[in-house]
């Protein structure tokens, strides 16, 4: 009897969520056309191979994935939940974009292809992010706290990029393909490799730059210099021997009949 007692009271309460929730959707409708006028031009912004509107709407899973993640956010601040998890469940079945409801998106986030992407429950993207396929945003730890990265404004973040733990990632940032980033990242600064290696390269302007392959790559940049400086050094190594008269080769040479 407690039990069915319990039961009955909640029920208004659920009942009094419900209709919050459809009233809010109602008074929201004209601030829902616009931001989805806003997602359709950041796709055209971002993805030179979007030829029309109606091709958004039926061939970028990002795009449906984005729209599922604001309705599974909005249940999942509002007490609902297990709604929300399914329906994000959901969403993952459809696109292929695995989105924590908890995780919280900016404005005119484009998620391009999307296959593979996991976003974790305390993950914060801003406004203007680009996404690639195959990136987690990760946690470190069990404990429930903050432990998910933090993407500010304006960052691109490659394919197959993992960035992990309760980290930031600083505006206008660019994560490079493959990287696996495990500290901060400097505002406007590029991290590539595994693990990320930092170099910064700052911009007067804040414009979209999808060439990926002109990424710096500071672990080649040192190999070039240590070859440079071997090769330096065996000339003037070379330069000794000349002078002291000592001829390598034929030292060489000589061993060589020996044996």
């Amino acid at each position: 009897v407690g039990e069915l007692q319990s039961a009955l009271y909640h029920i208004p309460n659920s009942i009094y969520t419900i209709c919050y929730i459809l009233y809010n959707i109602w008074l929201w409708r004209f601030y829902m056309f616009d931001r989805l006028r806003s997602e359709v031009k950041v796709i055209k912004e971002k993805d030179p191979a979007m030829r029309s509107t109606i091709e958004v709407f039926f061939c970028y899973p990002g795009f449906y994935a984005i729209l599922f993640h604001r309705i599974s956010h909005y249940l999942w601040n509002h007490s609902l939940k297990f709604l929300a998890r399914v329906l994000s469940t959901f969403s993952r079945f459809l696109t292929g974009i695995e989105i924590h409801p908890g995780a919280q998106f900016g404005d005119r986030v484009f998620i391009d292809h999307g296959m593979g992407i996991v976003v974790g429950e305390t993950a914060i993207v801003g406004d203007d992010v680009l996404i690639y396929q195959g990136v987690v945003l990760g946690g470190t730890t069990t404990q429930k706290t903050k432990r998910h990265p933090t993407i500010e404004k304006g960052v691109i973040i490659g394919s197959g990029a993992k960035i992990m733990g309760n980290i930031t990632i600083g505006e206008y940032s660019k994560i490079g393909t493959g990287a696996v980033v495990l500290k901060d990242v400097p505002p406007e600064s590029t991290c590539v490799g595994v693990p990320g290696r930092i170099v910064r390269s700052k911009h007067k302007r804040h414009v979209v730059d999808l060439d990926h392959n002109k990424l710096p790559d500071p672990v080649a940049s040192a190999i070039k210099t240590l070859e440079k400086q071997i090769e330096d050094n065996e000339k003037l190594i070379q330069i000794l021997l000349d002078k002291n008269g000592i001829c390598v080769s034929e030292d060489k040479t000589d061993e060589k009949d020996a044996d």
